[in-house]
């Protein structure tokens, strides 16, 4: 994967948290998803279909995800439920549509985000790499991975 199509999900999580959070996210090391697979407790998912077929994936611990979003709304959130299912899927689709812009070359449309809240591991397009950008905020750590194969 190339990675001009990785850096305007990267750059656009930074802005997103920068300006709807209030916070500095810093990424990490992108990584190349490998056994045994992270788990996750919440994650908001966002298909990618045109120019680029695949998704982009925010994964959060829950105690990460509560605060983000509790910062996010200006009011605590103490439990996961549809509060936080909808910030969480807001969060995502922001990021996927401040990324479409700088990715105008391939057409991308993106889907309506789809949240999943329990244990979980998350599984890629079959034989496309999923890249892992962990990233660290003043209210907790999260990843972002990305799957995308161009036409």
């Amino acid at each position: 994967m190339n990675v001009q199509y990785i850096n305007p999900f990267i750059n656009a999580t930074a802005a997103c948290f920068k300006n709807m959070i209030l916070t500095d996210a810093k990424q990490g090391a992108p990584t190349i998803k490998k056994e045994p697979f992270p788990r996750y407790d919440i994650s908001g998912i966002i298909g990618l279909s045109g120019g680029a077929q695949g998704s982009i994936s925010l994964c959060f611990p829950m105690k990460s995800a509560l605060d983000i979003v509790s910062a996010m709304v200006g009011a605590p959130l103490t439990e996961a439920g549809v509060e936080l299912a909808d910030a969480v899927g807001e969060i995502a689709n922001i990021i996927a549509g401040f990324a479409k812009r700088d990715l105008a070359g391939l057409n991308l449309s993106i889907s309506l985000p789809n949240v999943i809240i329990s244990s979980h591991v998350l599984s890629g397009l079959s034989g496309v790499p999923t890249i892992i950008v962990p990233f660290t905020c003043p209210l907790g750590p999260f990843a972002m991975e990305i799957s995308l194969k161009t036409s």
